[in-house]
This record gives structure tokens, sequence and C-alpha cells, in this order.
């Protein structure tokens, strides 16, 4: 992410109602709904930090160092716990030999990305390692994990290119290296992907961006496709609502894009789609559908996206959090209006609220 007014990274909790930021001056912590700083951690505690993960809204942070002036390794996850009285809040340390690419916690398991492996351990109570999966080469750290009680799914890179594996941590056992099941989901890398809140969806997009697949857990069969556009673009960020009704998705073409999932027949479709029989090439362009609502945020900088609280049934809303330090809401119909309802610069609020 690019390192405009110093934020290293963005990430979401777990019910998306607060977001982080690793910055080059620590971390601060932030409320969605309202907007305010619920914490922070100054350099002095904590140097510049490369990446920063919540567990809900508890007061255990985990850190991987990084950025110009880090006090930790980028090869070690350390968990903080901020309900510690004294300076000494480390409570826990994960060091590997390569870089950790990314951090995925829920309750009582934490997922360490490599750029070959995932590890996973029990957490925060005496961690052991439960389980380590091979991938192809992972750069990015790509996986995500559910955090639903019934389901502890997690998600992540299978071996062969474009391919997603699938491992319900609840019924592996732990020890062994138990066989993830796969799903072929695109022809090219794997550039974004996302499980939803109750571990039933898996979405993905591959690197040129284009389209976003959504499959079905159990079956593992593909319920539609989603175009985000013709051109190739990054995807930062694929998400779900919290009933799975609407997914989001944000690109360094800086568009946030909503697509409708329970009534799919809300998406625009081409308008060739109504042409009847076309050739081949231009078939699959046809079939997939299009967002139903889009906006925009500045193209240059990167950013996350996430579902808003329902204000009614008929309103909702998407929240857009940028590293230039802007945060967007917008609301959405499901006839595809969508309107600004509030803009932030949240690097500049200063809300000392105790995390």
């Amino acid at each position: 992410m690019a390192q405009q007014r110093g934020v290293n990274g963005l990430r979401f909790n777990q019910d998306q109602s607060c977001f982080c930021c690793a910055m080059e001056t620590g971390v601060r912590i932030f409320n969605i709904e309202p907007l305010m700083e619920k914490g922070h951690l100054d350099q002095e505690q904590v140097g510049s930090v490369g990446q920063v993960e919540m567990l809900h809204r508890c007061n255990l942070l985990a850190l991987v160092g990084g950025g110009s002036n880090p006090k930790f390794s980028d090869i070690s996850v350390l968990i903080w716990d901020d309900s510690r009285d004294g300076k000494d809040k480390l409570v826990l340390e994960f060091t590997f030999t390569k870089p950790v690419l990314s951090v995925r916690l829920r309750s009582e398991k934490i997922v360490i990305a490599l750029k070959n492996r995932i590890y996973v351990y029990s957490f925060p109570d005496n961690p052991t390692k439960l389980f380590e999966f091979d991938t192809r080469d992972n750069p990015k750290g790509l996986c995500d994990l559910c955090p639903s009680l019934e389901k502890q799914l997690l998600l992540f890179p299978g071996h062969k290119c474009g391919s997603l594996q699938l491992v319900d941590l609840c019924n592996a056992k732990p020890g062994s290296s138990s066989a993830p099941f796969t799903i072929n989901a695109h022809q090219s890398e794997l550039g974004c992907l996302a499980v939803n809140q109750q571990g039933t969806l898996v979405a993905s997009a591959s690197r040129k961006g284009t389209l976003i697949r959504l499959f079905d857990t159990q079956t593992r069969e593909q319920l539609v496709e989603l175009r985000r556009g013709t051109d190739p673009a990054t995807l930062y960020c694929i998400n779900f609502s919290h009933d799975s009704s609407f997914l989001c998705s944000s690109s360094d073409k800086g568009t946030v894009h909503i697509f409708a999932l329970k009534d799919t027949k809300l998406n625009r479709r081409s308008a060739l789609a109504r042409v009847g029989k076309v050739g081949p090439m231009i078939g699959q362009y046809v079939d997939s559908q299009w967002s139903l609502a889009s906006f925009t945020v500045p193209a240059e900088s990167a950013c996350i996206c996430a579902f808003g609280k329902n204000t009614s049934k008929n309103v909702n809303s998407v929240i857009a959090v940028c590293v230039d330090g802007t945060f967007h809401k917008y609301v959405f119909t499901p006839e595809g209006n969508c309107n600004r309802e509030a803009f932030d610069v949240y690097l500049d609020i200063c809300d000392d609220d105790i995390f």
C-alpha cells in the first residue's frame, strides 16, 4: 500500500466495526460508526509497523514490524496485550526464517502466512503449532479466516495456478497435514480472496482483476461470476455484507463496486446480453454480471472497503478507508442509487478514548 501520510497497512476487524492502521508512527485504531479513534500505540512503544491485526474489539493486537524505523523484525509476529499494566505489554512472539506477509486471528487460533507456507497455532493460551500448509508462491500472503463459531474455515492459494484451498480447522486433526479441498477458480494467479462471515461462500479474483468468482464452500461449485470491468486492475479488497446479500470490491482504478449476491437480478447485465446469440469470445463477456452500484475514491490511493450497519431495510452502506487518510461512506439502494453520506479525514481525528 502506498505510504501516503505514513500508512503502511489497513485492516478491518472481524465484524468490520473497527479498522486499524499500521503506520510509520505506530498503530492507530478507529471505530467506524461513529468514526472515532479508539486507541493508539506510539512510535516509542512499537516503532514503525508494517502490519497490524485486531481480534474483534478486545485488548489483543498482532503486530509485524515494517516501514522505515521498525522496532520489531518483519520475520516475527508480536502479540500486544493492551490491558496489561506497565510497559511490558508484549505477551507472545512467533518468529520465522522468512518475512511474515499476513496474519489472521480468531478467538482461539492465529494464522500466519509466509511466501510459501501457512502456519496455524492455538492462541492465545499456551500457543502450539496445529497445522502447516505449503502453498505456491504467495507474495501478498493471501489468506482468509472465517470468524464464525460454527465453521473455522481457512482459505488460501492452492498448489495449482489460480486454485483455492479450503480447510475446516474444526474437522482437521492437529499435527496432520489433512488434505484441504481445492477449487480451480482462475486460469491466472490469484490476486484477492475472501470468505463470508458464515463460512458458506468464498470469493476470489485473479491478478488480472477483471472478474470476481463466487463459490459455495459445501459443493465447491461456482455460483456466479461478477465483472468488475474490462481493463486489468489490482484488487485491494473483497468483502461480503454481514448477511452475504451483497459483495464489495476495491481496486487501483479508484472505483468501489457493489454487487448483489442474494438477488442477482439486481446486478446490471451487458447491453449485448439482450441481443441474443453472440460469438464464443463475446459470450463469456455477456454472461457475467456487472455491479449494481459503484462510487469512486482517489485512484492513486489504495483502499479497503466493507459494509456498514444497515440503517433501514432498503438502504445499505459501504465504507471505504484509504491510505491517504480519507474515510468515505456511501449509501446505496437495491435499485442501484448510490450517494455519499459521509467524508472524513480519519488521520486528523484526535480522540484519546481508552482502547
